[in-house]
């Protein structure tokens, strides 16, 4: 009997454990985060956000240094997207901001190219440099009926 009851524990202990890594694998895959960073906080401002969503990754050079925490219209009617960066970044006051797409149709997400200016951005600043994201419909559009390629008559 004593078998039987160390059996039903380790098997207990064991599913226990495998509930808690389902759980801790869906908090990253799906990008959210138990803690809040309170990192750096960055504003971007773009003419066209595409597909961007709210905990869209912010990557520098492909490395994930933060996430996208809210996108709103700004007085302008133009989209500010507020990110919230890793704490201890450090970006130079004319770096910039860039819509991008993974892969052909992936997921979009924010670029930054840092600067190279001695004086940093501090939170609650806006990158003076952005780049919308590209739209497809508009570039499939120029393709198909020969707007702006520069071709000839």
């Amino acid at each position: 009997m004593q078998s039987t009851a160390n059996r039903d524990l380790l098997v207990g202990l064991f599913v226990l454990m495998g509930l808690g890594l389902i759980g801790y694998l869906s908090l990253q895959v799906g990008g959210l985060s138990i803690r809040d960073s309170g990192g750096l906080i960055l504003y971007a401002t773009f003419d066209d956000i595409g597909g961007l969503s709210p905990r869209s990754a912010v990557r520098i050079g492909g490395v994930r240094v933060g996430r996208v925490k809210a996108i709103d219209l700004d007085a302008d009617l133009r989209a500010r997207v507020l990110l919230d960066l890793d704490r201890g970044l450090e970006l130079p006051v004319d770096s910039a901001a860039a819509i991008r797409t993974s892969g052909l149709l992936g997921d979009q997400f924010i670029a930054l190219e840092p600067g190279a200016e001695e004086e940093l951005l501090v939170s609650g600043e806006e990158f003076a440099f952005t780049e919308s994201a590209v739209n497809l419909d508009k570039l499939i559009g120029s393709v198909v009926h020969g707007d702006g390629l520069g071709g000839g008559d």
